[in-house]
């Protein structure tokens, strides 16, 4: 391969995964941190649409978080972006992360 279509092939790749980034982040749900409780792995969230679990409403709830280690990354008051799944105990945060 000359040397522009390795660049033609790299800024394709880049701009590849740069997209599935910020489609991974629009997925991402929105919320601020109400209430941290450690001892139990648990945070109450004020949050809008979920809309992997289809749910359309803004709403406070409590919930599990996978990690608990999880919970040391933010702080009441904290701007979230969050994942979160289904799982037998209840809904359960999988990934969260501060917001902008």
């Amino acid at each position: 391969m000359n040397a522009s279509k390795v660049a033609a092939a790299a800024l394709a790749l880049s701009l590849a995964l740069s997209s599935a980034s910020a489609f991974a982040q629009a997925a991402m749900a929105s919320g601020e941190v109400r209430k941290i409780d450690e001892a139990a792995g648990k945070i109450t969230l004020k949050h809008g649409p979920i809309k992997s679990l289809d749910m359309e409403d803004e709403m406070t709830m409590v919930f599990r978080v996978q990690d608990p280690a999880m919970l040391k990354q933010v702080k009441v008051g904290d701007k979230v972006n969050f994942d979160a799944e289904r799982a037998p105990a209840g809904i359960t945060i999988t990934k969260i992360q501060k917001g902008k």
